[in-house]
C-alpha cells in the first residue's frame, strides 16, 4: 500500500475519504490519500525534515521516538513534534511504544495548473 499526497480541489478530500471507507468495508486494500488545497500548505506540513523522518522510519521499522531521533541525528523534542503531526495526518502509526510507517511508498502529486 502507498500513500498518495496531492494538491486537489476543495471537496476532493471528502470524496477520496468516502472511497477509502467503501473499499475498506468491502475488505479491499486501497491506497491512502491525503489532499491539501495548495502546494504551500502541503510543503508547510510535509517539510524536508518530516519527509526524512518517514524515510528513516521506513528503513528502521517500528521503533521508539527516541531511537528515531538518535538514528536521524535530530533533537528528540523536534522529532517528537514532527512524529505527532505525521500521526495526525495519518502517515505514521503508533503502537505500544513504537512508531512506524505503514506504507511501502509515498507519492506527492503537485499539478502545474492552478487548482480552484
Amino acid at each position: 500500500m502507498k500513500a498518495i499526497i496531492e494538491v486537489a480541489k476543495r471537496g476532493s478530500a471528502v470524496r477520496s475519504a468516502r472511497q477509502q471507507l467503501m473499499a475498506s468495508r468491502r475488505g479491499l486494500s486501497t491506497d491512502f490519500h491525503l489532499s491539501f488545497e495548495s502546494a504551500r500548505t502541503l510543503f508547510s506540513e510535509l517539510t524536508p525534515a518530516r519527509l526524512d523522518l518517514l524515510d528513516t522510519m521506513r528503513r528502521l521499522g517500528p521503533c521508539s521516538v527516541y531511537a528515531l531521533a538518535k538514528s536521524a541525528e535530530r533533537n528528540y523534542s523536534n522529532v517528537h513534534t514532527d512524529v505527532a503531526r505525521l500521526e495526525e495526518l495519518g502517515l505514521v502509526e503508533r503502537t505500544e511504544g513504537a512508531v512506524s510507517v505503514p506504507f511501502d511508498a509515498v507519492e506527492i502529486l503537485v499539478p502545474l495548473t492552478h487548482v480552484a
